[in-house]
């Protein structure tokens, strides 16, 4: 399914945030936490993808073993079979030669039930996918819930745990903290419940080593989160599957939870996927191994734009 394809009955706007909170929530789009049954994605090409100096991790693979960008192609359109598999609706960013890396379409915005958080891209090449982003709303008819404006917010870095509970990261070089601390405002008035885990910059985004798997069940790199989110995810019930500091390095971590016990995981993560299968998960398993080299994994790659209760 294209972005011309569904009929919408929400009403497009760029800012439909209530600045005193008590914003209504979306009818048609949206989504109360990132475990309920996926409906409909948000995706980018990799039509022009190139391996650019995002991060530490890219970084380590540009002087090491460059992306062979042909096979991250190809990568790609395993994992859009893979939501295919799973009746998940595809909406995709229009690709352009100018924006190499929006094929992560995490970064460039958030979801929330509300409508869209247009972010602000730390990397100067990047921030002409926010545009880009801002223009994909339009098309799908989704509003525009805010756009961050006090410093750079990438949406890896907004993590909804559960209904009305978001943990956004920090590191620094992506999400600096007067970004991460406007979101947090809004969220703050609209009654969330909202924490920030400061991370170190080599681990670029929150998803990179806490990501919700099911209803209380919630994959974490012990060996990387400070003790104090896991001891609050705890405290909250939350059962922790310890994914492994090495498989991290590989975006081990970097899933994406589809509701009623699937995911779609890279191959990589054999300790998270032994783990998930061992609870009675289906569990779709991609390899991202050369796709991943240009900075990023599963969940940054999709923008989850509907999900309903099971």
């Amino acid at each position: 399914m294209t972005v011309h394809d569904r009929i919408v009955a929400e009403p497009f706007s760029l800012q439909r945030r209530n600045p005193a909170g008590g914003t209504k929530p979306l009818t048609v789009w949206g989504f109360a936490n990132e475990t309920d049954v996926l409906t409909d994605v948000l995706l980018g090409s990799p039509n022009f993808l190139r391996h650019l100096s995002t991060s530490s991790l890219s970084r380590k693979h540009l002087r090491e073993a460059p992306c062979n960008v042909q096979i991250a192609q190809a990568q790609h359109k395993d994992l859009v079979a893979a939501y295919e598999h799973f009746g998940v609706n595809i909406h995709w960013h229009e690709p352009t030669p100018e924006l190499p890396m929006q094929v992560y379409s995490r970064d460039s915005s958030v979801m929330t039930p509300y409508g869209a958080v247009i972010t602000a891209m730390a990397n100067w090449w990047r921030r002409g996918e926010n545009y880009a982003a801002i223009r994909t709303y339009e098309k799908l008819g989704i509003p525009i819930y805010d756009m961050v404006t006090a410093g750079t917010f990438e949406g890896g870095d907004f993590n909804v745990i559960e209904d009305g509970v978001v943990l956004i990261g920090c590191g620094g070089a992506r999400t600096q903290e007067e970004g991460a601390r406007q979101v947090q405002a809004w969220f703050d008035k609209e009654g969330w419940e909202t924490r920030i885990a400061f991370i170190d910059e080599y681990y670029v985004h929150i998803d990179l080593m806490v990501v919700p798997i099911a209803e209380k069940l919630t994959a974490v790199c012990l060996a990387c989160t400070e003790p104090g989110i896991v001891d609050w995810l705890k405290g909250k019930g939350h059962e922790i599957i310890d994914v492994p500091f090495q498989d991290t390095m590989a975006l081990g971590c970097n899933f994406m939870s589809l509701g009623k016990d699937r995911v779609i995981a890279p191959t990589s993560s054999q300790t998270l996927i032994g783990q998930l299968k061992a609870r009675g998960f289906e569990v779709a398993a991609v390899d991202m191994s050369e796709i991943s080299k240009t900075g990023g994994g599963i969940h940054c790659m999709a923008q989850a734009l509907k999900r309903e209760p099971a």
